[in-house]
């Protein structure tokens, strides 16, 4: 029923006495009017009254809670969602003789609820007090709602749907009568965190549903977000591994072995790129590059470039024409100019029969990694840019670093413009069972040992060479070097690590 405009609720004489057993509601239909049934006032939280000898106190329905009010982690904050003052009070004298320390605030409806629920605007955060956040709400489903488009359709529960729209991460505990524990139940899997039956609630009972059902809303937050962050990573982990190329190697005649480990953790994608193309031509062409610095912006721009590279190869251009409009792209992606990125290519001529050496041209002897008599075998184009030269694994011979004399700068570092930006290609012979190890720095930047040593390119090519000696192909070569790398180091590699194991298979391609 509605109080009365000094406060007091018809009916409401007999709780001057209410103590912790009573039970909470009373029969309306006891109601009487008239100067013999006024009660006193509800308490205001500010009065001296309202504190005295309980551990709860009461604020006018709509009013702002006490500005004086416990700070987090003290008492349960309680907005009692009730049209019936005295219902209200017989809460508060409920809750007074539980021995709980819970600070009740009063709300007619769910206009007013909202207002106290609304977390409070910015303008207002900067001032004095603050409107403290609710710990739970006890809705009575009796109470009606004051729905701005009520369903027709009504099943008892539309107060309790708007306040869960509108307040949807605050527990929630319903009051009904007895014939509403059906209803009760019907709330409970709508939603709400617990029921309670009104004249069967006293002071403890009431409590204990309170701090339950504000655990099990904190338990199913939890659970919430637990799932969301799932969701998110495995939509993550989906994103990022598309981002991963498919190398386009059909009818070369080339094993692909490739490794990829990115330096962040729960990372499936990291500033390194690799990528291999066979053109119409017959050639292939393989790149490996590593952009600089391990978050999410430098292994966005890795990709960006690895897409660049494709699609610049597929419409033909090659060498430094394919370098400097590479370096535009990393200009105008990049996030500042600090930013650039180290870059390995490799063209490879498609195969032409073998021709002898002419008896006037002596051969050369700078090794199976220069060049040689005509006809010995394949011919490759290698550019660097700032990134470490391949390892070259021959059959008959210890792995060789490939020369880097015609090394140019790291793509990003000098402006192309004014030709200070130059990657000059060098000219590589690669005979009948050569294989080429592709790399980015993260492998050989690892420490050897507890000094300050790094193992370097001569380590890698004297660690692969032993893996090799041992019998180790493909993909358990590759394998194991990076295992034993990570030994020396002590641990995992902080740096993004990607390798790339190509070698000539003329029998089929295969990708490991």
């Amino acid at each position: 029923m509605p109080a009365t405009g000094d406060g007091r609720a018809p009916g409401a004489a007999d709780l001057s006495g209410a103590h912790g057993g009573a039970p909470v509601g009373h029969a309306r239909s006891r109601v009487t009017t008239g100067p013999a049934a006024a009660a006193p006032p509800i308490p205001h939280p500010r009065s001296r009254a309202a504190h005295a000898g309980h551990p709860s106190h009461i604020s006018e329905p709509g009013g702002a809670p006490a500005a004086d009010g416990p700070a987090d982690g003290g008492p349960l904050r309680l907005l009692v969602i009730e049209d019936d003052a005295s219902d209200a009070q017989l809460i508060k004298a409920a809750v007074a003789g539980s021995g709980t320390s819970i600070e009740i605030h009063w709300a007619r409806g769910l206009d007013q609820a909202t207002e106290l629920l609304a977390p409070p605007a910015p303008w207002a955060r900067r001032g004095r007090s603050r409107t403290p956040e609710f710990g739970c709400v006890l809705l009575d489903l009796a109470s009606p709602a004051d729905l701005p488009h009520p369903s027709d359709a009504s099943d008892g529960l539309e107060g309790l749907h708007e306040l869960l729209r509108r307040a949807p991460h605050t527990p929630v505990v319903v009051l009904t009568d007895a014939a509403g524990a059906q209803l009760g139940a019907a709330a409970v899997a709508a939603g709400a965190q617990d029921f309670l039956i009104k004249h069967e609630t006293d002071g403890p009972l009431l409590a204990r549903a309170l701090r339950y059902a504000v655990e099990r809303k904190r338990a199913d937050e939890s659970q919430r977000r637990l799932v969301e962050a799932e969701l998110r990573g495995q939509e993550n982990a989906r994103l990022q591994r598309h981002l991963l190329p498919t190398p386009l190697l059909d009818g070369a005649g080339l094993s692909f072995t490739r490794r990829y480990r990115p330096g962040r953790r729960r990372a499936l994608l990291g500033g390194d790129f690799y990528d291999a193309v066979r053109t119409d031509d017959g050639a292939v062409h393989v790149v490996i590059g590593d952009v600089c610095g391990h978050g999410p912006d430098e292994a966005a721009l890795g990709v960006a470039l690895r897409i660049a590279w494709r699609t610049l190869v597929f419409a033909g251009l090659t060498g430094e024409t394919l370098l400097t409009t590479l370096q535009h792209v990393l200009e105008h992606e990049r996030r500042s100019d600090e930013i650039f990125a180290t870059l390995c290519m490799l063209v490879i001529e498609p195969s032409r029969p073998s021709e002898p050496a002419e008896p006037s041209e002596p051969a050369e002897t700078g090794g199976p990694a220069e060049t040689g008599g005509r006809g010995t075998g394949e011919r490759a184009r290698l550019y660097l840019a700032g990134h470490p030269a391949p390892l070259l694994l021959g059959r008959d011979h210890e792995p060789l670093t490939l020369p880097s004399d015609h090394a140019g700068p790291a793509l990003g570092l000098l402006p192309c413009h004014d030709g200070q930006s130059t990657w000059p290609a060098h000219e590589v012979e690669l005979r009948p069972g050569w294989r080429l190890l592709l790399y980015t720095d993260g492998l050989i930047e690892g420490r050897v040992g507890a000094g300050s040593r790094r193992l370097g390119q001569d380590g890698l090519a004297d660690l692969v060479g032993d893996h090799q000696a041992a019998g180790l192909t493909r993909g358990r070569l590759v394998d194991s070097a990076i295992a034993e790398v990570e030994e020396l180091n002590g641990g995992a590699l902080t740096d993004d690590v990607a390798v790339l194991l190509l070698e000539r298979n003329p029998t089929q391609l295969f990708l490991g």
